[in-house]
């Protein structure tokens, strides 16, 4: 299919994006320069400082922002605008860096902040730390096993001017966002927060005052240990496999085996038998890698999994975003490396025309960046990795007017995400209307890669492989609970090797719980376990597709008539009807976009009415499962699941057909396999963005 060589090329054009050596710089007119060595109360206009140390380059962000506004002052930005070229090292970063509307450019003039040249610029939200030595106080060293003792290392925050260690909080499923506590980063990677098991599951064992009581019994005597230990917490996905949450812990009944936890406790309470571990225990730091923090005292203690002068140590301390835009335009972030921040990188708010583009933004505590309203801002040829709460999130378009925002995330590279919350905290999260996400490659995720709802985005050339590694009944790209979030298209994506290993497993699209009207055309799935499941929606198309060895191909339920019929119903707890009057679903422009949603109350609502599924290749696996469905409510046609489809070489994973194939006489359109994923011709992927 795509060749491992060609991922690793594409791969490797990322990484050049984050440098800022690929992409095209404007031919501006007025540069400015910013260096480590520069000072606020020069010109900017030079990029170092000039032999008589009387002119150079700006310190500061603020400075060239500052500069900038000058400029506007005293009459129109000069044709081709002003880019602002940041020279190599490291900032550290102590509050945001906030744009508006009076920083932002034009069509023909805009505004650039972006690498020089080659240079690597990091705009850091934490502190570098240093000064570490073994552990002096032998009250510690008896809670820690003999055997680690002098394997860990100790520095005093607080003697290196870190105070503000941040909390741990109850975040989750369905809970709101909380900035994350102090984080440790070594040699440009998380550290694990100490904790037991150091890698699987403990199990809750009872329940004793039943799932809302806030208290289970365990099996294992390891919690003996923590008798001293007064900041506990837990992780756990505590009633349902897609639903996971952090609780604290109350008090400890060793002889009972029962943990209390305070409130707010696991998300929908407590089940004997679910999975959860302890973590931010001093008792637990017993493997390279993992570290704890005495909050009190200032001392934290480190494990770490090579000798310390082999790589940087850094602490995260920013909890706001490093960047902000807000109702800016024409504003282009280019080649940065964002990091060690226990908020969000970027975010955009309102405005237009604005982009993030080849950047590195990594370990983050929440998300890499948000785009929430405006038109035309984006994030392209970017790479997103160890983000807390996941990758990039698009929100913009009037979902009653059916207004387009045309926002997008083109050609990024996000992997290792949701390290925090785990679920549904995807790599791209899509909504509101009119908004794109192409040619991105994502992997590696506990949870789904792309999270859709609203009207009329376009998901397509998208690859996407191990995800939903942690968790059930869980989609790569998920959408559901609302009939009106109608005419959006995934189409072109490669799906392969997406195995959900709990409860109910993984699917490859999941249009759960009535998500109706998307339409699902020319993707490839291989060994995707279940790749388009239709969970009792109506009017979505699944055509040109496909499927190898996937189990099975396509699935049809109709649990609105079933399980699910108190949820659909009027009152019920999906709010489907009310979600219907908050669009104004019978009335222009819905009756006049979509005629079928007009009428729905008229047409047995919770029947799966109208769905398609042709021209369609299923090859090995499974074809097709019908559950509780009339199979004439399905339009059904044109289908190539028996005999051998004529692969131009399966072994290779090339699923582009020979000629003569027999879907060709069923009418199947070529997938344009070559345009999947990265591309190293970032303006391909940028055609259809105006």
């Amino acid at each position: 299919m795509i060749s491992k060589a060609y991922r690793v090329a594409a791969i490797v054009v990322v990484f050049a994006f984050s440098f800022g050596v690929l992409l095209p710089v404007a031919n501006c007119k007025t540069m400015l320069y910013i260096s480590l060595n520069g000072n606020d109360s020069w010109s900017g206009k030079l990029a170092q400082p000039n032999p008589q140390a009387s002119d150079g380059p700006l310190r500061t962000l603020e400075g060239a922002r500052a500069a900038i506004r000058t400029t506007k002052q005293a009459g129109p930005l000069p044709h081709g605008g002003v880019t602002v070229y940041l020279r190599g090292g490291i900032y550290h970063i102590t509050k945001t860096f906030e744009l508006s509307d009076e920083d932002g450019g034009t069509d023909a003039a805009p505004i650039v902040y972006r690498a020089h040249g080659s240079e690597q610029v990091r705009l850091i939200g934490g502190k570098e730390i240093s000064g570490f030595g073994p552990i002096a106080d032998e009250t510690v060293r008896k809670r820690i096993d003999a055997k680690c003792r002098d394997k860990i290392q100790q520095v005093d925050l607080k003697a290196q001017g870190v105070t503000d260690f941040g909390r741990l909080t109850p975040r989750g499923f369905g809970r709101r966002t909380y900035p994350a506590a102090l984080e440790l980063f070594f040699d440009g990677k998380p550290m694990q927060l100490a904790r037991w098991p150091n890698r699987g599951w403990a199990n809750t064992a009872s329940v004793p005052a039943g799932p809302q009581g806030g208290k289970f019994t365990y099996e294992d005597d390891r919690p003996q240990r923590w008798a001293k230990a007064d900041d506990i917490w837990l992780h756990g996905y505590w009633t349902q496999d897609w639903a996971d949450s952090y609780v604290s812990v109350k008090s400890i009944d060793t002889d009972a085996r029962e943990i209390v936890t305070r409130e707010p406790h696991g998300v929908y309470g407590y089940k004997a038998g679910k999975r959860y571990y302890a973590l931010n225990l001093l008792e637990e730091l017993d493997e390279p890698g993992e570290w704890y923090l005495d909050r009190t005292s200032g001392m934290l203690y480190f494990w770490p999994p090579k000798p310390l002068a082999d790589g940087e140590v850094f602490v995260s301390i920013l909890q706001e975003p490093v960047i902000s835009l807000k109702n800016a335009a024409h504003i282009t972030l280019q080649g940065l490396t964002i990091e060690f921040v226990r908020g969000n990188a970027i975010e955009i708010a309102g405005g237009n025309n604005n982009a993030i583009v080849g950047c590195s933004l990594c370990n983050i505590g929440n998300v890499a960046v948000t785009i929430d309203g405006g038109t035309r801002n984006g994030v392209r040829g970017c790479e997103i990795y160890e983000a807390g709460d996941g990758g990039i999130r698009l929100a913009g378009g009037d979902r009653k007017m059916l207004t387009p925002a045309e926002n997008y995330a083109l050609n990024n590279h996000i992997h290792h995400y949701s390290r925090w919350v785990r679920t549904y905290r995807p790599a791209i999260g899509v909504s509101g209307v009119g908004n794109r996400a192409a040619h991105n490659l994502i992997h590696d995720g506990p949870h789904t890669a792309m999270l859709f709802g609203g009207n009329e985005h376009l998901l397509e050339f998208n690859e996407v492989y191990d995800v939903c590694r942690e968790t059930g009944d869980v989609g790569a790209f998920y959408t559901g609970r609302d009939w009106t979030t109608r005419g959006s298209v995934i189409r072109h994506n490669y799906f392969h090797d997406i195995h959900g290993p709990y409860t109910h497993g993984a699917m490859a699209v999941y249009l759960d719980d009535a998500a109706s009207g998307t339409t699902i055309f020319g993707n490839i799935f291989y060994r995707a376990s279940h790749a388009v499941f239709i969970g009792g929606g109506r009017d979505n198309v699944v055509e040109n597709n496909v499927f190898v060895e996937c189990d099975p191909a396509v699935h049809i339920d109709a649990r609105g008539l079933g399980w699910a019929k108190k949820h659909i119903a009027k009152g019920g707890g999906w709010h489907m009807y009310r979600k219907l009057q908050a669009v104004n679903f019978d009335k222009p422009p819905y009756s006049r976009r979509y005629p079928k949603l007009a009428t729905i109350l008229q047409d047995d609502p919770a029947v799966p009415k109208g769905n398609v599924v042709m021209r369609n290749i299923c090859s090995g696996g499974r074809w097709l499962e019908l559950q509780g469905v009339d199979r004439e409510l399905v339009t059904m046609k044109d289908n190539l699941v028996k005999g051998d489809p004529g692969f131009v070489n399966r072994a290779g994973l090339d699923f582009r057909l020979k000629p003569g194939s027999a879907a060709h006489a069923l009418g199947f359109e070529p997938i344009p396999v070559d345009e999947i994923g990265l591309t190293a011709d970032l303006a391909s992927c940028l055609e259809n963005e105006q």
